[in-house]
């Protein structure tokens, strides 16, 4: 008999909500161990782990989402694997498989399928995998052993009652080093965007804009996400630089914008003095597929898009046709969607 969960579905927001299961594995004398399903959400771990001394530390953010005839989607889980595996490069960790990792999440979306919000709801099922370096360590080196966990939880939709465009302020603040560990998800690069958040949030604004490291005078992120813009002559713009972390919600937008809307699309500079080229700008993760930018606070000056309230065209068309593919209304390029059985 499937277990029945006591949730307002409709009033579900983005918070830490305890499931049933997690999938552990470990890592130690060079090989990966089976892995398992477990009901304990707790992590014991030595104290000299490096996860808690040296920032050995990497992590994804990913969903499953109901669809309307029952089935469950996961969202290009291939794409989270491939980046996981580059964090892990990055702080010399041991990397996942991909089929591991994917075999993985479809375990514990299986487990906590009851916790998956209903079709219509606008919830979803978030995923976070996560490793980090453990065992008895002291000395600045890669741990000897690791952890590999997954753990979920429902969450709702970003924004009730439809997009709505807030606004952002840029940071002095630099969020990552020009060639550092911006590149990768490891947990330093959350930690030190608290402060600069906190400091947006303080004067009224959504999140912190971080210009790149070296010139500072092109955008790089929008709080812990990706930015984009549309210009005038409707070109979808993304910066690129090797301190971005490469968002697979924004690589899915770049192949939207082109071949479903037919636009010009371009990785380049966005240039913080020269925001009159565009018509429409947001910010594109995981957690809320796309924020509409209302304007931007850079300095003395205030520089708004499309509009303080409403969302553009541009924007609003490319977030129903990711939702649309995401909750299966869409259909969805080749190899986009893993069905979980």
């Amino acid at each position: 008999m499937t277990k029945t969960v006591d949730i307002d579905w409709n009033n579900l927001g983005f918070s830490y909500i305890k499931t049933d299961y997690r999938y552990i594995s470990f890592w130690k004398d060079g090989e990966w161990d089976n892995g398992t399903l477990s009901e304990d959400n707790k992590v014991h771990i030595s104290e000299g782990s490096t996860a808690l001394h040296y920032g050995q530390t990497v992590f994804e953010g990913m969903k499953a989402y109901r669809t309307k005839d029952g089935s469950i989607n996961l969202f290009r889980p291939d794409q989270n694997a491939e980046r996981m595996q580059r964090s892990c490069r990055r702080l010399m960790m041991p990397a996942i498989p991909t089929d591991a990792f994917i075999e993985a999440v479809k375990k514990v979306v299986k487990a906590n399928e009851q916790y998956i919000p209903p079709y219509g709801t606008g919830g979803s099922l978030y995923l976070r995998p996560y490793m980090i370096g453990v065992g008895d360590n002291i000395g600045v080196k890669p741990a000897e052993e690791y952890l590999f966990s997954i753990f979920c939880m429902p969450v709702g939709a970003y924004f009730k009652g439809g997009l709505k465009p807030t606004n952002f302020m840029v940071s002095d603040y630099d969020r990552a080093a020009g060639n550092g560990t911006g590149a990768a998800k490891v947990g330093g690069n959350y930690g030190g965007s608290l402060l600069p958040g906190a400091e947006a949030h303080k004067r009224n604004f959504s999140d912190a804009i971080y210009l790149d490291p070296t010139t500072h005078t092109k955008i790089e992120e929008v709080g812990s996400a990706n930015f984009f813009g549309i210009t005038k002559d409707n070109k979808f713009v993304t910066p690129v630089s090797p301190s971005i972390l490469p968002s697979i919600t924004k690589y899915s937008l770049l192949y939207l914008a082109k071949e479903r809307l037919g636009l010009e699309v371009v990785e380049g500079d966005v240039l913080i003095n020269q925001l009159d080229d565009f018509k429409e700008a947001g910010a594109c993760g995981t957690a809320a597929v796309i924020s509409p930018i209302g304007g931007i606070q850079n300095k003395d000056d205030f520089h708004v898009f499309y509009s303080e309230t409403e969302t553009g065209p541009v924007t609003k068309k490319l977030y129903e046709e990711l939702t649309g593919i995401q909750y299966g209304d869409v259909e969805a390029p080749t190899g986009w969607i893993q069905k979980v059985d």
